[in-house]
Formats: C-alpha cells, structure tokens, sequence
C-alpha cells in the first residue's frame, strides 16, 4: 500500500499541470505519460484502452519530480532542507520566509515577515530550530522554525545587500557574504560581529560555506575566484583558486572537508582540492547557461548544481561522469538546489516561483527483469515501434515482450534445436527472424509467434547462425556464420539471393544492412571489418583493421554515414562507411570484450554492452562516455538495443 501511494502521488504532481486544465486530461495526456514500472499503469492502463500509447526515441526523460510547491507570488532564491529532512525552508523575492512538509509540501506555518527587502538566501540550523535569513535590506534575521518568531534584532554591517548565510557545524556561529565584497562571521545568540571583516575578494561574494569541522569558510565570488579562510580568526589559509573563467556562484564542502564544489557563470563545476587549491575533478561541463547554486551529497559520492538553462545535473564527484538525464521541470532560471540528509532527495528553487523535491536516485531500471527464459539469453532486439521486445536465448527458443509492462505478448517460439543466436524484427514490425547454433534461420509471425508457412527454414550455412539482419526494405535478410560466410536471402521465399560472401578467415559474429539496403557490414574473429555490396557480395573497400582482437559486433548508423564496432580487445571504434577511416576511437572504459554495440536513432550516441556485466552509452561525435556504466546484471550482457 506504502508503495501505491507513493506512485500515486508521484503521479499527481509529476501530472499537475494537466490535471488541474480539465478532468478528460487524466486519460488524455496523464495517465499515458506516467512511468511504465508505476504501480498507477499497472492497476490502470489495462482498465483504459483507448488512451494515447507514447513510444520514445532514445533516452527516455524520466520524470523524478516528488513535489511541486508553486505559493510564493516572486522568484524563489534559496532552499534548503531541514537536518531531519522533514521540512524545507524557502525565501523568496516576494520578502518571506515558508516552511513546508516535505513530505506532503503544505505550508507549515505562516510566511515569515520582517525583511523589508527581497529575501536572498535562508539556512538551517544543524539542530533544525532556527533559520537564518539574509536580505536585499542588508540584514539577516534570526526565527524560531518552529513558530515563525524572530529570536534576535536584525543582524546589521554590511554595507549592501546580502548573497549568503550559513551556520557553523557547531550552530554557534553564521557566516555571512555580501555585495560589499566582504565575508563576516556572527555569533548565532547574540547577534554580535565576532570578528573584522576579512579583505581579499575583489567583488562581491556569492556564497559562502563552512567546513564539517567549523575550522574553515570557503566563500565564492565575482572576481571569479574561491577563497578558504580561518574560521576563527579570518585569516586567508590558501592562495585564491583560479580557474573558473566567470563569476563563482555556488561553493560547497564536501562531509570529509577535504574537497570543495563549485559552480560559476562560466557553465561549469569543479571539485578541488581544499588544500592544495588544484582541481580534482572538471571542469564538467553540460549546463548550457550559468551555474547558480551546487551541493555535495552527504556521502560525497554525488554533485548537483542547478543552472540557468532551468535543469539540475547530477554527477559523480570523484570521476565527474553524469549520473543520469537531467532533471527537468522548473521553466525558469534554477536559483537554489541542495540534499536531503538521508541523500535520497534534492530540493530546488526557481525563479519561476516554485519548489520542487526530487528523487535523488539514479540508474533504475524501467521496467523489473523480464524471467522467463530458462537458460542464457544471447540476444535481443526491439520493434521498431518500440512495443515488443524479443529475446533469443540458449533454451533454443525466441519470447515476445510488452517492454513497458514486462509481459509476455505470446507462447514462446519454439522450433530451433540449438541455442538461438541471434534475432531482428522487420522494418514493419511484422516478423521476427532468429539464427542458431542448429545452422538455421528461421522467420516469426511477431503478433501470433507462429512459423510463418510461406517460409521454411533457411537452409545453406554449415556452421552456427551468429547473426541475422532484416534489410530496412523488409525484402532480405542477411547472415554470418561460423563457416566464415556471409547469407543474402530472399525474406518472403527463404530463398538465397546471391552466392556466399566469402573473404573473412574467422567466425562471422555480427552482421548490419545500410539504411538504403544495398550494403552490409560484417565484423568478424579474424578482427577486422567488411564492407559488401549487396546485390553482387563484392567488398565495397579494403578490409578495415584497427581491432586487435575478434570484432564481435557492427553496426551502420542510422544516416548511414558511420560503422561502429565493438570488440573482444574491450573497445569500441566509429569507421566512415565510405572510405573505411577510423573517425573516432578506441572508447575505453569497458573492463572486458565489447558484445554488442548499436546507435541510437539519431546517430548521436552509442549504446554498448560488455563481458564485464555493464551497459554503457557515448556519445558518437567526441567518444565521450554519457553518464556512469548501466549496472545490474550479475552476467555477461550478450546483446543491447535502442
């Protein structure tokens, strides 16, 4: 039950705006969007047939908005959440304070006033009953969070408006930053000044941050530098780190006080080295608009800034690679981010006026593992409309898919007597064809998983079937084989078209048509690459070499322009299809043979799956690796596709 509210209430605020236009929007253009793993699909989809179906193209844009708070009437600057996690405080433009439930997002008292200007930054007490408020007034205010009153006079000295506040560890003490270029420290009972203003910045300081231990401030600042000063006295205890090349919004420590964040108008974040000043970890670059606002994880594992260009990232501290798709959802500038205690969540403000809570999380599988097979599964494809997916598996048979449902769409298919190898789906999702170890290829009906009568058995090869290929014209089907050679085949007869592609001294493990079907590609154990012409089984150019080990996988890019290829040596090539060239490459990061590769259908990125039980996808222009590896299976992963 906890977790059928939990989707259910996922569902209302991820589907907000449509639901609040009209009721026939629950069944127009809510209940299709939601997740496919929801509990909410499961009970309800079956129960509405006639709504819209939404098939995506590449990276799915999950949605990992747990709360939607929209009552501020200006542009909201800062959040932050309670130490127990229960509650996030908010300022806002509008001149107030708000505490909320972050469970359920209602107010939880009424909004603070006393700011007679735009409310700029706001912070938690480590104990969780106080808030520190800072202003455009060039005060800061002490308040009760538990009713709302203030605790002391306003906190006057700076000479401008303020940007930033923060509380010691200890809650003792709040560091201050301002227009005024200056960072000051206050005793958090009194409100007295407890030290002279420490000069070094040249502009003003946007953010300000103590370490775990209370012993330290880092502060960031317009004359695009980061500072750490003694907390106690002042003094500056390192040379000013320098390379960011705009405005340093954001700065944050790490819980080990080891490493500071960063965040700056130059678009990227860094981590550094506390003590040395160098950087550890960046630039990493992403946002396409300035940086405001950036958090460490608890753990330190993770970074999340927000940015102009309205997104939140999340990234991997230590090795700066994307944790997952951006989280989208505010429409307007992204002021404020920061963690839950617990890790689990990242609250943001925007000046859209709203707060959002979201799932911290990354790397979940959409849809639960697909059982079944009683044996290894070997490979598998999509239809090309994304609504079946087919596993060939060494228990000699093919199953059939609802990939946003995990359910099977028939009987198996059975008829092979060998481990099937191999499986495609046909241009128009009609038919499935599989290969085996039993030297045969055999071709499905995909909505009954009958044999189909007009085409027996393809019959020639005299070794194992390692791959099959539908042409994208749906006329032919093409494969490679232990026995060296490369098939052409009639897809309505079963008949061979033309005579063996002979020319590979190897295996044939994989086998890719061109988008306008007049060329194959092959890849082979004897480690190289070849190019064929269809109709007369000529090579189209020399044997392409650059792999030092067997080439278990190939691939045309949808443009038809690229070749990727994936190899036992653990990397992964772009080759031009014309001339042969290595374009990009080797990409390295798998720890074992590359099995399978394919483009996504824009040709933007590749997906690759390893021997070393990891999915990975990269960019295909730069090489770049786009997010952390895909773990979860405990195996070799055999096949993948977009």
């Amino acid at each position: 039950m906890a977790a059928f509210l939990h989707d259910a209430n996922t569902f209302v605020v991820s589907c907000q705006e449509a639901l609040e236009l009209s009721a026939p929007h629950v069944y127009l253009s809510a209940l299709p969007s939601i997740h496919p793993t929801s509990q909410i699909a499961e009970v309800f989809w079956p129960k509405f047939k006639n709504i819209p179906v939404i098939h995506t193209e590449g990276t799915e844009r999950q949605r990992k908005t747990i709360l939607h708070i929209q009552e501020h009437t200006a542009e909201v600057r800062s959040v932050a959440f309670s130490p127990d996690a229960p509650r996030v405080v908010s300022g806002s433009w509008d001149g107030t304070v708000r505490v909320w439930d972050a469970r359920t997002g209602e107010a939880l008292l009424k909004p603070f006033k006393g700011h007679a200007g735009q409310v700029y930054c706001v912070a938690f007490s480590p104990d969780g009953s106080r808030i520190a408020s800072g202003s455009h007034a060039k005060t800061i205010r002490i308040w009760d969070a538990g009713t709302s009153h203030a605790l002391l006079e306003p906190l006057e000295g700076h000479i401008d408006k303020f940007n930033a506040v923060a509380f010691s560890p200890d809650g003792t003490r709040i560091a201050s930053g301002s227009n005024d270029k200056t960072i000051r420290v206050w005793d958090a009972r009194t409100g007295e000044a407890l030290l002279a203003p420490p000069e070094g910045h040249t502009d003003r300081v946007n953010s300000v941050a103590f370490s775990p231990d209370g012993t330290r401030i880092a502060s960031g600042s317009n004359d695009n530098t980061i500072r750490v000063w003694d907390g106690r006295t002042g003094e500056v205890l390192a040379q000013p780190f320098v390379e960011h090349t705009g405005f340093v919004r954001a700065v944050a420590y790490s819980l080990d006080g080891t490493r500071v964040v960063s965040g700056s108008y130059d678009w990227t974040i860094r981590v550094w080295d506390v003590t040395t000043g160098e950087t550890l970890v960046g630039p990493l670059e992403g946002h396409t608009g300035m940086v405001y606002s950036v958090a460490f994880s608890p753990d330190g594992a993770r970074v999340v800034p927000g940015s102009s260009d309205r997104m939140l990232r999340v990234w991997d501290a230590r090795t700066g690679e994307a944790l997952a798709t951006p989280l989208e959802g505010h429409t307007d500038w992204v002021r404020s981010v920061t963690f839950s205690s617990d890790g689990t969540r990242v609250v943001s403000c925007a000046d859209d006026k709203a707060i959002r809570v979201w799932d911290a999380s990354v790397g979940d599988a959409l849809v639960k593992s697909l059982e079944g097979h009683t044996d290894r599964v070997n490979a598998v494809a999509f239809s090309p409309d994304g609504t079946s997916s087919a596993p060939g598996s060494s228990d000699k048979t093919v199953r059939l898919w609802d990939p946003r449902t995990g359910a099977p769409l028939t009987r198996p298919l059975e008829g092979h007597t060998e481990w099937v190898r191999s499986v495609a789906f046909s241009r128009d999702g009609t038919r499935v064809v599989s290969g085996s170890n039993d030297k045969m290829i055999r071709v499905w009906n995909a909505t009954t998983g009958e044999a189909l009568a007009l085409v027996r058995p393809l019959e020639g090869h005299t070794e194992a079937v390692r791959s099959v290929a539908f042409s994208p014209d749906g006329t032919c089907i093409a494969s490679g084989s232990d026995d060296k050679t490369i098939r052409v085949w009639d897809a309505r007869t079963g008949k061979a078209l033309v005579k063996p592609f002979e020319g590979h001294t190897g295996d044939v493990w994989s086998v890719a048509f061109s988008r306008d079907s007049t060329h194959i590609v092959s890849g082979s154990a004897d480690k190289m690459i070849q190019v064929w012409d269809v109709r007369t089984g000529e090579a189209q150019v020399d044997p392409i070499k650059g792999h030092t080990d067997q080439v278990y996988s190939v691939a045309f890019s949808p443009d038809g322009v690229y070749i990727v290829s994936g190899s036992k040596d653990e990397t992964i090539w772009v080759w031009d299809a014309r001339t042969g060239k290595a374009l990009v490459g080797p990409l390295e990061g798998h720890t074992d043979g590359v099995t399978s590769v394919a483009f996504s259908p824009d040709s933007s990125r590749i997906v690759s799956a390893s021997c070393d039980h990891t999915i990975r996808v990269w960019d295909a222009r730069t090489g770049m690796t786009l997010g952390k590896p895909f773990k979860g299976h405990t195996d070799i992963v055999s096949s993948v596709a977009f």
